[in-house]
Order: C-alpha cells, then structure tokens, then sequence
C-alpha cells in the first residue's frame, strides 16, 4: 500500500468500523450470538484494545529502516484477510464478559482512530518502531502498522457482519 493512499484507507475503515458496531441496537450489543462467538461489545472492546496503544506506539522510538517500508504487508494480510481461519487473540486483549455500553465504547474507539488518522499526516511513516515487535512478525514500519490496524478493522468489520446476519435471522 503507498503511503499516499494510507490515510484515505484507514479513514474508509475507521468509517466502516463505525457503520458496522452501529448497526446493533444497544440489546444486541451485548446479545452472545452463537457458540464461541464474542458479542458485538466484546469485538469493540477487543480493537479499542489492540488499538489503545497505537498513537504512543507512532510517537515512541524509531530508527531507520532498512528494507522495503511495507515489506511485511503481505504477511499481514495473508494472517488477517483469510477469514476462513480463526485467530486467537493474545491474553492481553482478550475482551472482558461484562456488558458495555454501546456509545461509549464506539466513541472511545473511533476518537483514538481520529488522533491516530492525524499523526497518520504528521508523522514519517518509513520509520520503524521498535518499543514493541509485532507478535510472530517482528518490528514494524509506522506504515506497516497502520496497515495491520486496517486488515485488523477489516477481519472484525467482516465478524460484525457475519453476527448481525446471525441475529437478524434468529429475529
């Protein structure tokens, strides 16, 4: 992906992000969908998660990178494009069983998105971050993690997608 059309994507997906978690009453939010499913909240909770740390993560320590700045793109995107796989998510952002509430948790979720699509802008996405490796990839560009938190969005927008159908069926 070029760094020329990475604000363009990221904001398409912070859009369709929205658009999808809104789509659930503040019932269904909360509503376990099917065995071994998490709840539209606990998809939310879930990438506010893995997210909250990005814009410290973009303003942390840097170098200069040394190979292709979005080499490890297709590796990203062949781990979460194929949705015929389930991943398991690390430990420690794995969604709690408490209810939430719908409006704060998505407003939580798209202002971070909103400060990230701004240092998106601002910052030198060729640079590589190094205070925390992916986990099973390594160091990533600035670029790459954007990237990630793109395929990421989309891999959860598309297990919105799948619950909503599963509840509008069962309603």
């Amino acid at each position: 992906m070029k760094a020329d059309n990475i604000i363009f994507d990221f904001d398409e997906s912070t859009k369709r992000l929205d658009e999808a978690l809104n789509r659930f009453s503040e019932e269904q939010f909360n509503i376990v969908p099917f065995d071994e499913s998490w709840t539209p909240g606990q998809v939310a909770e879930h990438l506010s998660m893995s997210e909250a740390g990005i814009p410290q993560l973009l303003l942390g320590s840097v170098r200069e990178t040394e190979r292709a700045i979005d080499e490890k793109e297709t590796e990203l995107g062949a781990i979460f494009l194929d949705f015929s796989t389930k991943l398991k998510a690390p430990e420690f952002i794995i969604p709690t069983n408490e209810p939430k509430k719908k409006q704060e948790l998505i407003n939580k979720l798209i202002d971070n998105r909103k400060t990230i699509s701004e240092l998106i802008k601002e910052l030198d996405l060729s640079k590589t971050c190094t205070s925390f490796p992916f986990p099973e990839v390594g160091e990533l560009t600035r670029l790459e993690w954007v990237y990630f938190m793109i395929v990421h969005s989309k891999r959860h927008v598309n297990q919105l997608n799948n619950i909503f159908q599963c509840m509008k069926a069962f309603n």
